[in-house]
């Protein structure tokens, strides 16, 4: 069980360490496409793809202004994944909205 918990702490360190050095750059689909499945936005060990695997009930999110995204990622880190919001202008946020944009296209592929 001890070896469990140690492998499960290190993993939660070295993506932790990984989030952060992708958010130094610019924002990126495939950062955000990242932080969507990591599990260092909160502080419940979910993240945003266990409650939308592969996007589902994202259909309609390509259509919502960039402003309206950022806040359902921020209420969503908040409330489902009791993590802190991402602050605004961040690459972090952006990332994550342009991330969330091609999951509403995809349905249209």
């Amino acid at each position: 069980m001890n070896k469990r918990i140690g492998i499960l702490t290190a993993f939660v360190v070295v993506a932790a360490f990984a989030v952060a050095a992708i958010a130094a750059g610019n924002p990126s689909i495939e950062q955000g496409k990242t932080l969507f499945s990591s599990t260092s936005l909160g502080t419940n060990g979910k993240s945003c793809s266990v409650c939308h695997p592969g996007g589902k009930g994202l259909e309609d999110v390509a259509a919502s202004d960039e402003e309206a995204l950022e806040k359902t990622v921020n209420t969503c880190i908040e409330k489902a994944l009791k993590g802190k919001a991402l602050a605004s202008g961040s690459p972090e946020l952006a990332s994550m909205v342009l991330y969330l944009k091609t999951l509403g296209t995809a349905e249209t592929k």
